[in-house]
């Protein structure tokens, strides 16, 4: 039986449905501009006003003059690096954290979470950042990009969150198993907390794929530059003849579209790790408790 929507209901959804598609309008079209301006020819873009709805005369030159730039290349592979490795690293530390704050029997439990929520609030500054770095000889390593970021407090609350809402009981027959704590973590928390642990590995590797304020600051070699270093020279260097070789002056006819180029260069991967996390957004946390 289809019961039949009130007036008032039917009003609601349509006035939702539209509140929702300009939000999304909202959120995509930047995307889509960057999209088609890359794509278009420079002189017929810079005459275009108004908003941009698709290429402004087709062309694939920009993308062929990005991929001069042989840095670019440089940038993929150190980044790919920052991702996996950092990645890895704050997965483990994060999940090691969380498990402890996540048991009831641990000492001065809350004191200690304190002191992590007290860190997104408060930081000693760059300069005493900077001089740690240096005292502890990770300037100008890649470990400078990934070890100051092993944690997010923000993650970490999540993920002790996520591991609180696991039933007691799956512990405790692991225990009288005869397993320890660090097998408890590995064998029975972490299976049953793969949704949530996935969207954590998305959090963290966007963040290091999107970052680049550290490694300005902490690597002096651009043998180590992450691509996101690389795409900041492109975006604010005014004479990017120079950093293209053999464009000529074809570059300079072509550095507004080069630089949105650029952009989707570097942003495109990053996109394409959605749609293998999407499903763990949906899926339920609780999975797997059938004990063999």
């Amino acid at each position: 039986m289809v019961l039949k929507k009130k007036a008032s209901e039917q009003i609601f959804d349509i006035i939702n449905h539209l509140i929702l598609i300009t939000l999304a309008v909202i959120t995509i079209y930047p995307f889509l501009y960057v999209v088609f301006a890359s794509f278009s020819n420079p002189t017929k873009l810079l005459q275009h006003g108004g908003m941009l709805l698709q290429p402004m005369g087709f062309s694939l030159k920009s993308f062929e003059m990005v991929l001069k730039y042989q840095v670019i290349y440089l940038g993929y592979l150190n980044t790919i690096f920052y991702v996996g490795v950092g990645t890895a690293i704050n997965l483990v530390m994060t999940s090691i954290g969380a498990y402890a704050l996540s048991r009831k029997n641990l000492m001065l439990r809350k004191p200690i979470m304190l002191l992590f929520i007290f860190t997104m609030y408060f930081n000693g500054g760059l300069i005493p950042n900077y001089l740690l770095i240096k005292s502890l000889h990770l300037y100008n390593t890649r470990w400078a990009v990934i070890i100051p970021v092993a944690i997010s407090t923000w993650n970490l609350i999540i993920l002790t969150t996520s591991f609180k809402s696991i039933s007691e009981s799956f512990i405790e027959s692991a225990k009288i198993d005869g397993a320890p704590e660090w097998k408890v973590l590995v064998k029975v928390v972490i299976p049953l907390s793969i949704p949530v642990l996935m969207v954590i590995v998305l959090f963290y590797s966007v963040g290091h794929w999107n970052s680049w304020f550290n490694a300005m600051i902490y690597l002096r070699d651009r043998e180590l530059y992450p691509l996101q270093l690389f795409l900041r020279e492109i975006l604010v260097n005014t004479n990017i003849n120079d950093m293209i070789a053999g464009g000529g002056n074809e570059v300079e006819d072509y550095w507004i579209t080069i630089k949105y180029a650029t952009i989707i260069v570097s942003t495109l991967p990053i996109l394409l790790l959605y749609p293998f996390i999407q499903k763990y957004f949906v899926k339920g946390v609780m999975i797997g408790g059938i004990k063999e």
